[in-house]
């Protein structure tokens, strides 16, 4: 197969791109060259925001399978179904579990991928979709209008893959390191008066994960997360208990506090009012299965420690 990743540079898209390397699938990476990928890949050199600068990069090339890493809003997915109309006859969108946001309740049930329908989802173009931190401060809504356009508009098949939150290897954004940090000197952690379960994915397995669906024939949004979604609480005490610690801070309610001493947050992340967890019986059905979170979380564990 001859793949194109948009992005991919870091943390589990790097992992992405050795898995369809290693898989036999020739690989061509298009980003702005920030990082560069890995070896025995083809590296083209362009902003995804500027679709000239795409179309000029790209030239001639088509691809069986476009894998997008970095795509966060309708205006970017626009451009997309634009340059790759006639370049991909597959479009698979990284997307993620905060497309649920709004969704879930206290209480609720795992989340299935008709919680929210793409198909029927509100775009809106003419949102400052060309400012940073609107962008940053609207993720979740930004991705569900990314996948509506693409749903919606696109001139080629798209699987729309809904990650859970990424766990292990260099994870840049230190959310479990904030954790480890923490339980291992004893603090406690701030957390909801009631914390709601959320997944998780091992970051070689949703790798693995994309490249499985880069070479399958599925649409449409499914949900990707390993088995055994944790609340703030069972988190924390997963995370004593690889550390080998006597106490598990959050665990106790009498040390569970409303604001995050370390960063100044109301909460702590991984910390949800509402019901994250995600069902994957259509990955599953698709030919998928996850793995246990407690089969990598220790693993994830010693790597934040690192």
């Amino acid at each position: 197969m001859d793949v194109c990743v948009i992005g991919g540079s870091r943390h589990f898209g790097r992992r992405l791109i050795e898995e369809l390397r290693d898989g036999g699938a020739t690989v061509t990476v298009v980003n702005r060259g920030s990082t560069p990928p890995p070896p025995g890949v083809t590296h083209l050199l362009a902003d995804r925001d500027d679709e000239q600068a795409l179309h000029t990069a790209l030239a001639d090339r088509h691809f069986d399978t476009v894998v997008d890493q970095v795509c966060y809003t309708p205006r970017q997915a626009a451009i997309a179904t634009r340059v790759f109309a006639d370049r991909t006859r597959r479009y698979v969108l990284t997307s993620t579990v905060e497309v649920y946001a709004e969704t879930g309740r206290p209480g609720g049930p795992a989340l299935t991928e008709s919680a929210v329908d793409p198909a029927t989802h509100p775009i809106d173009l003419e949102l400052p979709w060309h400012d940073q931190q609107f962008i940053a401060d609207h993720y979740g809504e930004g991705k569900r209008q990314a996948e509506a356009l693409l749903t919606r508009q696109a001139p080629f098949d798209t699987a729309l893959v809904r990650t859970a939150h990424v766990l292990g290897g260099a994870d840049f954004t230190g959310r479990l390191a904030h954790y480890v940090r923490r339980i291992e000197a004893g603090l406690p952690v701030a957390v909801h008066p009631a914390p709601q379960p959320a997944s998780f994915v091992h970051a070689p397995e949703i790798a693995r994960f994309l490249a499985f669906t880069a070479t399958a024939d599925f649409t449409g949004p499914v949900n990707a997360a390993s088995h055994g979604p944790l609340d703030a609480h069972e988190l924390s005490a997963a995370i004593a208990r690889e550390l080998g610690t006597r106490t598990e801070p959050v665990a106790a309610a009498d040390v569970t506090v409303s604001v995050d001493a370390e960063t100044g947050a109301l909460f702590s992340p991984f910390s949800f009012d509402r019901c994250y967890a995600m069902d994957t019986t259509r990955a599953a059905g698709l030919g998928f299965r996850f793995s246990p979170v407690a089969d990598w979380l220790p693993q994830a564990v010693r790597e934040a420690r690192a």
